[in-house]
């Protein structure tokens, strides 16, 4: 089902309010180069400083842009399960094909608590659930037992981004759960690692800007072409490394300003660049060959 290349998209600002003419014409280059699907309002997307009106106007464009054209996995997450309830109907209601959700963030569930948090948003919803882990984001990590359990209890959890940054836990993902439940990356310099042991795929912040490139390594990485692979992941690495210089999406935002796509804006509490990672933003974009 999500095999292959979902953008986790940006979401542009001009003069603090969503950009919705930039916003357009990024997921119109996403589905130009081919990707998979695209993840508006998810943590690259800015979704913590988002109210709810923008943020279901956001998912309510990209659906609208997509036009069945790609996937459309909106991000759904809270640390409150009753607002990411609310969030998930609402994007069942404005065509979304699927949800993304992380783990609660800050309040640090135990492992029931995190089987009665999705168990709760499965029920709520039809869409099919893509877990989203990362601990050093939420301080939690979805355990592989309680990935087990949420994909045993309900059918329409059915795959899970995972960010935890080790290739040893995509491991036991995949002999823990049933071949059809899918492991995704969500860390584009480990999607190549990640997929040698069964990831299908990736949830990408570099292909907001190299949306052709990114497909190509996974496309290749599916077909087990692992020599043009890995050409394509050395090709990226610098950029895959140096848009996480600050904090996400910052980099990618100025990448995106420097290629003349969007302003560079973000929300409080972050902040613009400092000139060091303007620098090293810049020199990645110049040693993938698009400055």
């Amino acid at each position: 089902m999500f095999e292959g290349t979902y953008t986790a998209l940006v979401t542009p600002f001009l003069n603090d309010r969503l950009d919705e003419a930039a916003y357009v014409q990024l997921i119109e280059a996403q589905i130009l180069a081919g990707v998979t699907g695209i993840v508006p309002v998810g943590t690259t997307g800015e979704s913590p400083t988002l109210d709810h009106q923008e943020h279901h106007r956001v998912i309510e464009l990209a659906v609208k842009t997509a036009a069945g054209r790609c996937k459309v996995l909106a991000g759904t997450g809270s640390n409150s399960t009753s607002e990411a309830i609310s969030l998930t109907c609402e994007a069942e209601r404005l065509g979304a094909d699927a949800a993304l959700i992380v783990a609660p963030y800050y309040n640090r569930p135990t492992q029931a608590g995190l089987v009665a948090h999705f168990s709760a948003i499965a029920a709520a919803t039809r869409l099919p659930i893509m877990l989203y882990s990362i601990p050093g984001r939420c301080g939690v990590e979805i355990g592989v037992e309680t990935v087990a359990t949420l994909a045993a209890r309900h059918p329409n959890i059915v795959a899970i981004k995972e960010a935890g940054g080790s290739v040893e836990r995509v491991s036991q993902l995949r002999a823990a759960l049933p071949p059809a439940f899918q492991v995704l990356s969500g860390d584009d310099s480990l999607t190549l690692p990640f997929m040698s042991v069964g990831a299908v795929g990736v949830v990408s912040v570099a292909s907001n800007i190299v949306p052709a490139e990114v497909v190509a390594l996974v496309k290749s990485a599916l077909a087990g072409d692992y020599t043009s692979a890995r050409a394509h992941h050395y090709k990226l690495y610098t950029l895959f490394k140096d848009l996480f210089v600050e904090s996400n999406p910052a980099p990618a935002k100025y990448a995106l300003s420097l290629l003349g796509r969007m302003q560079p804006e973000v929300r409080l509490p972050l902040s613009p660049l400092a000139d060091a990672s303007r620098a090293r933003v810049e020199a990645a974009l110049r040693h993938t060959g698009l400055l």
